[in-house]
């Protein structure tokens, strides 16, 4: 039987709803945009030839392949799909397309899956590329680049890019359980626990710290683009508003640790060598003023210019919200709050008289980091120097293993219903620093012993320079 008679023919496709307006564009609970769309499209950047002589097909080049995810079900789908297909290309006509999901600034997202293959879910985005200004489509090329570049498990990974006439398609990642912005509104007073806000925030930061490392620059940061994976992970999303630096020099770092308890006994110290992975685009520069207002970074609302330093800032707008249940430079309307980003004013923390009574450690801890990342000269700010290492190293942090980060257990929260593996044991928790710290000091003390180059509890082993060009290393 001839490939034609099974799946209906691209240029019969029907890409047609009706929507309100969103700017949520790769979540499940997106609320979605009006408009129709007839869409004819044939190839994706898996095929090498076009079969309808009135259409032109381009491709964004891999930029390097995807290790940790060449196990993946919906890497398996696709290859399978293309596998199978008359010309060993896979087309639009492999996709069901479900409904749609969401719709923002650039283009609409559907739900879709592979013909065939029930479970591959796949979120896909359509842009039609003449309906947008040339300012925004720059946006999108941007995305598109950024997006074909990206391996790593907190952001999306694009499977297909379709580009037909004046109509653009992306198929990547389809995050079922909504955006941290979602969650957050079914929340008592819309605030996380804080082991739940440290669970996110370790996974965030893991994620800006690759984007770093690439010379790239994020820009947007907020719960509205945090997704949450079936799994229960985050998944970083909208990358048209990044800009990308050249000049980044990446280099080892090594320091000496010293345990401190023994410093209270007559002993001779012995401190531990760690040697830390630091890329950070300490150079990058732009004048353009973009963003979530209440999470614009001070020299960026003051309008003389920007670097890597915005991202942190808004790292720590992030951490307070997700603790909070708000900015903490919100004002009345939207002025105000940027009058309260740009004055000399330094952030103000609300504390519960519970939270006064307990004096609970972590908390303490959260409203340091907090402050250190919202300093409003980014030359002292956390971060702008080092990056995510120096963060790391902060004692809110303590305790997280960061090599084995993608196998945390993810923390229960109201309103999310996370699918547990059964296929791999998970490392439960962030909560306790000191619960597996005698079984984690004898694991790290027998590979020392033993001379293994890796340290369970430093930042190095992550990403490693091929010919001046970021590929990581996970441990296996």
């Amino acid at each position: 039987m001839e490939e034609e008679t099974l799946y209906p023919p691209d240029f019969d496709l029907d890409l047609s709803c009706t929507t309100t307006t969103s700017d949520r564009t790769y979540s499940a609970r997106s609320s979605p945009a009006r408009s129709r769309l007839n869409l004819s499209f044939n190839e994706s950047r898996l095929s090498s030839t076009s079969t309808n002589p009135t259409t032109s097909a381009t491709s964004i080049p891999n930029l390097h392949n995807r290790p940790h995810r060449r196990h993946d079900p919906n890497w398996v789908a696709i290859k399978a799909a293309a596998t199978v297909s008359s010309d060993g290309s896979l087309h639009l006509r492999h996709l069901k397309l479900l409904r749609l999901v969401g719709s923002g600034n650039l283009g609409r997202v559907f739900l879709c899956h592979l013909r065939g293959y029930d479970h591959a879910n796949f979120a896909l985005k359509v842009v039609d590329r003449d309906s947008l200004t040339a300012k925004k489509l720059s946006y999108f090329q941007t995305e598109a680049e950024i997006l074909s570049s990206l391996d790593h498990p907190f952001l999306p990974t694009l499977y297909a890019h379709l580009e037909v006439s004046h109509y653009t398609c992306l198929l990547i990642d389809y995050c079922p359980n909504g955006d941290l912005h979602s969650l957050l509104r079914k929340q008592p007073s819309y605030r996380l626990q804080v082991e739940a806000v440290r669970f996110y925030a370790a996974e965030v930061l893991v994620a800006l710290e690759y984007l770093h490392s690439l010379g790239i620059i994020y820009r947007d940061l907020k719960p509205e683009n945090i997704l949450i994976r079936e799994d229960g992970h985050i998944m970083l999303s909208d990358f048209d508003l990044c800009f990308k630096s050249d000049d980044i020099l990446p280099k080892l770092e090594s320091w000496t640790r010293i345990d401190p308890r023994w410093r209270r006994r007559r002993r001779k110290r012995r401190g531990e060598t760690v040697t830390e992975f630091v890329a950070e685009p300490t150079t990058a520069f732009s004048r353009s003023c973009v963003g979530t207002h209440e999470y614009l970074a001070p020299e960026l609302v003051n309008g003389n210019g920007h670097g890597n330093g915005v991202d942190w800032w808004a790292f720590g707008v992030l951490i307070y919200e997700l603790l909070y249940g708000t900015t903490p430079f919100k004002g009345s309307c939207k002025e105000s709050t940027l009058r309260n980003i740009a004055s000399t004013k330094g952030v103000r923390f609300y504390v519960s008289e519970r939270e006064r009574e307990t004096n609970d450690i972590r908390m303490i801890e959260a409203r340091d980091l907090i402050e250190k990342l919202l300093v409003k000269d980014p030359r002292k700010r956390l971060g702008c120097a080092r990056g995510a290492t120096e963060i790391k190293r902060h004692p809110f942090f303590n305790g997280v293993k960061w090599p084995l980060i993608r196998a945390y257990r993810p923390p229960e929260v109201r309103g999310l219903a996370v699918k547990r593996s059964e296929s791999k044991a998970h490392v439960s928790g962030l909560s306790s620093p000191g619960r597996r710290g005698c079984l984690w000091k004898r694991l790290s003390n027998y590979m020392r012993n033993k001379g293994s180059k890796y340290n369970l509890n430093s930042n190095q082993n992550y990403y490693c320079y091929v010919n001046n060009k970021v590929s990581k290393m996970y441990l296996r």
